[in-house]
């Protein structure tokens, strides 16, 4: 099933149940879905897609951050709460030692040795990872591995 069709579905359900977050949260998604789509001018791909959700995911994580250092926890709570609908529709997260093995095995392919070949390895590794890893972590592990 592709995450168009599970949003249509889980919006049905929204709308039966009189979910008024979930709807809204959904609805977010499938109008930026839909922007890129017609930004692309084709139908998008489940990588596309996913980029997408992606970017939702972290624009909320990044509104999340700044709502709690300003102090406004009923802001931070909203954001808590469509990042953790956003999540649903998210790959599994890869653990720790698994990002570490495709870190480790991605430096050996590229033949990396130091920090001036992090780009390489970056390149080389977020396709790898897409939507399963954060890429800040990812590119902390990079660092930390190729000092």
């Amino acid at each position: 099933m592709t995450l168009l069709e599970r949003l249509n579905l889980d919006l049905k359900t929204a709308m039966k149940n009189k979910e008024k977050e979930t709807l809204s949260v959904i609805r977010m998604v499938k109008s930026s879905l839909q922007n890129e789509q017609i930004k692309l001018g084709r139908e998008l791909t489940e990588d596309e897609s996913l980029t997408v959700l992606n970017r939702e995911v972290k624009q909320r994580k990044e509104s999340l951050h700044e709502f709690k250092q300003a102090n406004r926890e009923d802001l931070a709570l909203k954001q808590e709460e469509e990042l953790a609908l956003l999540q649903r529709y998210m790959p599994k997260q890869l653990s720790e030692e698994e990002l570490e093995a495709i870190v480790q095995e991605t430096i050996s392919e590229v033949g990396a040795t130091s920090k001036a070949d992090m780009g390489k390895v970056m390149g080389a590794l977020m396709p790898k990872i897409k939507g399963k890893a954060d890429g800040g972590s990812v590119n902390r592990l990079v660092a930390k591995r190729l000092t």
